[in-house]
C-alpha cells in the first residue's frame, strides 16, 4: 500500500528524556488528505540516520474510503517499520480556506488514531516552528525544506517527494527537540547500528490506490 520515496500556542514541548547511548526510531507524518508523507528516522544522542521516507496517497473515492485507505497505509507502516515514537504537524488554520483545514484535521484524525492502536505518544510540533528549526525561517519554501532535509540526513540529493520531505522534517524537529538538545553533551561510546533496510517496492497500481511510496536510499 505506501508509495515508498526514500529508504535507507505552541506545541507542548515533550519533557521525558531519551539515553543517548539507545537508538530510537521516530516516524513523522505530514497529513494530507490526498497525499500523506512519512518519513522515519533513527537517532541516538547527536547522531541521526534515514530509515524510510515516502507517501501514502489517496484519490478519486468517497470521503470515508479515503480516510480508510490512509489509515490502513499508515497501520502498514508503523507495523512494518515499527517506530517508538510519532511526531506530526500540528493543525495549521488559515482564515482564507477554512474547509482544507476540516478536511486535512479528518487525515491528520485517522494518523492520530493508527498511533493510539499501535500504542505510540504522538508529539505535534506546528509547521512554522518545524521550517525554523531546520531553516531558520518559519516561512521556508518546499524547496528549502528539501535542501534542509537532504544537509539533516547527509542525503547525495534532495528527498523527493516534497510531502515525504516535510514528514522527515518533522520527525528531525522531534529529535532535535526532545533527543539532540539533551543527549549531545551525553553522547559517547559505539553502542548497536540502526538495521539497515533494503528498499520495499511496491507495484504502480496499488501505490495509485493508496498505500505507502518509497524513495530509495540507505537506512
Amino acid at each position: 500500500m505506501p508509495q515508498h520515496a526514500t529508504s535507507n500556542g505552541p506545541a507542548s514541548q515533550p519533557t521525558e528524556a531519551v539515553p543517548a547511548t539507545a537508538w530510537q526510531r521516530i516516524v513523522g507524518f505530514d497529513p494530507g488528505l490526498n497525499t500523506t508523507g512519512y518519513g522515519v528516522i533513527d537517532c541516538r544522542g547527536g547522531v541521526v540516520r534515514l530509515v524510510e521516507a515516502g507517501t501514502v496517497r489517496s484519490r478519486g473515492e468517497s470521503l470515508e474510503t479515503r480516510l480508510a485507505t490512509i489509515h490502513a497505509g499508515v497501520r502498514e507502516v508503523l507495523e512494518t517499520l515499527r517506530p517508538a515514537v510519532m511526531a506530526i504537524e500540528q493543525l495549521f488554520v488559515h482564515a482564507r480556506f477554512p474547509r482544507t483545514a476540516i478536511l486535512m484535521g479528518h487525515a491528520r484524525g485517522v494518523i492520530c488514531l493508527a498511533a493510539a492502536q499501535a500504542g505510540l505518544t504522538v508529539h505535534n510540533y506546528p509547521p512554522a516552528r518545524v521550517k525554523s528549526l531546520l531553516t531558520g525561517s518559519g516561512q521556508a519554501g518546499k524547496e528549502q525544506m528539501q535542501a534542509a532535509v537532504q544537509r539533516e540526513l547527509a542525503l547525495t540529493s534532495r528527498p523527493e517527494p516534497a510531502d515525504a520531505a516535510d514528514a522527515l522534517a518533522v520527525a528531525l524537529a522531534d529529535w532535535h527537540l526532545r533527543i539532540r538538545q539533551g543527549g549531545l553533551a551525553l553522547q559517547g561510546g559505539h553502542g548497536t547500528q540502526p538495521r539497515r533496510r533494503p528498499p520495499r517496492g511496491r507495484p504502480a497500481a496499488r501505490g495509485d490506490e493508496g498505500g505507502p511510496e518509497t524513495i530509495g536510499g540507505d537506512a
